[in-house]
């Protein structure tokens, strides 16, 4: 009888470990399963209750993906910085938002990231401060070639 105590018990705590973590914000699996563990709950514990979140559709890697890259997007990542922090969180296949994305797409987000930051002055004749913003644009997740096209444009006020 104790046993079956105990086992509701974890299962409680694990129910209300994860609810009040997802109410916070969109989580992947893997996140709660990490945060879980750091709580001393058994692994089969976790994925019953994982799994009936899933069922319930409160826990969904879909919708935590595109929220995810939508973020991040907004705080001017590039795709391959997003691509890697879903990796590490779980998420092993690019959100809808980041297939509609266009590489002219990605190119339009640099440009403007290298604007706010630095202006669009002319980079031909300074190499160090050319090789400093696209460190920073590679940094954020850009691809090469849309780092090249970011440190091509010019101001139109010039």
């Amino acid at each position: 009888m104790a046993k079956q105590e105990n086992q509701e018990d974890h299962e409680y705590k694990a129910r209300s470990v994860a609810l009040r973590l997802l109410a916070r914000r969109e989580h992947s699996r893997l996140e709660l399963v990490l945060k879980l563990r750091q709580r001393k709950i058994d692994d089969e514990v976790i994925e019953v209750v994982l799994d009936a979140y899933e069922n319930e559709g409160w826990l969904d890697d879909n919708r935590f993906a595109d929220v995810y890259a939508r973020q991040r997007m907004d705080l001017g990542y590039g795709p391959m910085r997003i691509l890697g922090e879903l990796q590490q969180r779980g998420v092993h296949h690019a959100p809808e938002c980041l297939d509609e994305m266009t590489d002219e797409d990605w190119c339009r987000r640099a440009v403007a990231l290298r604007e706010k930051r630095y202006g669009l002055s002319d980079l031909s004749e300074d190499w160090d401060e050319k090789v400093r913003q696209a460190r920073f644009l590679n940094r954020r997740g850009f691809s090469s070639a849309q780092v090249e096209r970011a440190l091509d444009a010019r101001s139109t006020e010039e």
